[in-house]
């Protein structure tokens, strides 16, 4: 668990933090500066030619309120409670695979930041840290992204794995039929495993915090699936998770994954209104509205535009909780994803700009920052707690 040493570490660096980096848009420039370029392509990309990147942002700003004004000393509550479970705020951390690569501990980092905010912390299958390892870290909040195995044996090992790190919430990937080009990553070097080459070397020397936390810890790897090769080249384990992860899921695969899990079961990656009825059908436990942060599929809605329908179709359908993420990049995205209807925002590239910036406490600024402007948003629209940021009324 986290120590309270670390809590009062980031209290002590808050304010100097918050003059320099104010934003997420400011840790982001931070973080571009001190990764390598491969290191920053591959998690700032989407894919062809990156409109999606773009619709994602701009979709948000379509999005306006009226606020309403003389409620005395408004104080903003964002606490929440999903699936039984009390959080501080509804913004957590999405599942992002290859972290490693932004920097070194990245899952373990975030993962204690969460605990010491009380938000949840979501480790992917892909991810270069264990569930064993991590798990600790997240406290009473972790949830494990699955990339569904063509394996049955591999499926209970992770579920497995995963239930006895002490993760309680089960998130399926439905959006990835098949890997995506990401073009931009390849122009910038990315390859499995990585190559040693006079641009490498480069970037190594003209980055050296980045290098120097890369060789204590080791070239980063898929280290939870290494465990069913037998064999940690990374080139064979990049195979392996192409041919025995993803590309499997149906409907019955997803009820059987649902019977094995003891907990809630969310199914991520969901744009269709039918889709969402299906998933209701198949008795998953939430639905997670997504475009993969555009890194997918280029020719998809945006998240925030398919959102809507959806919490149409789950309402008609008896209701159900909706996570979202997909271009939040600030407090009022969430509050405006929260009015259209989601219960919970994730968000998954401020918080690795956070720990790429500003090291191992670059989570809990990330945090700060995304709550404490959902909060002062809540108080210009004057809501003073989310059921009013539901109830409020837009342009």
């Amino acid at each position: 668990m986290p120590t309270a040493q670390h809590s009062m570490s980031y209290s002590n660096k808050k304010t100097n933090w918050l003059n320099r980096y104010p934003a997420i848009s400011d840790l982001a420039r931070k973080a571009k500066s001190r990764i390598p370029k491969v290191s920053w392509e591959y998690l700032e990309s989407g894919t062809g030619d990156e409109d999606l990147l773009d619709r994602n942002a701009q979709a948000f700003k379509k999005i306006n309120f009226l606020p309403r004004f003389c409620k005395g000393d408004l104080q903003a509550d964002c606490s929440t409670t999903l699936f039984g479970r009390k959080y501080d705020a509804p913004i957590g951390v999405a599942p992002v695979g290859l972290t490693g690569l932004m920097w070194p501990k990245v899952e373990e980092y975030l993962a204690a930041s969460c605990a010491r905010f009380n938000i949840p912390f979501c480790l992917s299958t892909l991810a270069t840290s264990t569930p064993e390892i991590v798990g600790p870290q997240c406290g009473d909040m972790g949830w494990f992204q699955l990339y569904p195995p063509k394996d049955q044996d591999i499926l209970d090992s992770l579920l497995r794995r995963a239930k006895d790190s002490g993760f309680h919430t089960l998130v399926i990937t439905a959006d990835i039929p098949m890997p995506s080009l990401r073009e931009r990553t390849k122009r910038a070097g990315m390859s499995m495993p990585p190559k040693i080459t006079p641009r490498m070397i480069w970037e190594g020397a003209t980055h050296p915090a980045w290098s120097i936390a890369t060789l204590r810890n080791g070239i980063p790897s898929l280290k939870t699936v290494e465990h069913y090769t037998n064999n940690n080249d990374m080139k064979f384990v990049s195979g392996f998770v192409g041919n025995r992860l993803g590309g499997t899921l149906s409907w019955e695969y997803c009820q059987e994954i649902k019977q094995k899990w003891d907990g809630p079961v969310i199914i991520k990656g969901i744009l269709h209104p039918q889709d969402a009825r299906q998933a209701i059908d198949a008795g998953m436990d939430g639905i997670w509205v997504s475009n993969h942060g555009a890194r997918q599929f280029n020719g998809a809605a945006t998240a925030i535009e398919a959102l809507p329908a959806i919490v149409e179709t789950v309402n008609a359908a008896g209701g159900g909780t909706i996570i979202f993420d997909s271009g939040v990049r600030n407090g009022l995205d969430i509050m405006r994803a929260l009015h259209l209807g989601a219960d919970f925002v994730f968000a998954g590239r401020p918080f690795f700009y956070g720990v790429a910036a500003l090291g191992k406490l670059g989570g809990d600024h990330a945090a700060h920052i995304f709550i404490d402007d959902l909060k002062n948003n809540m108080v210009q629209l004057g809501a003073a707690n989310l059921a009013e940021v539901r109830e409020a009324n837009l342009l």
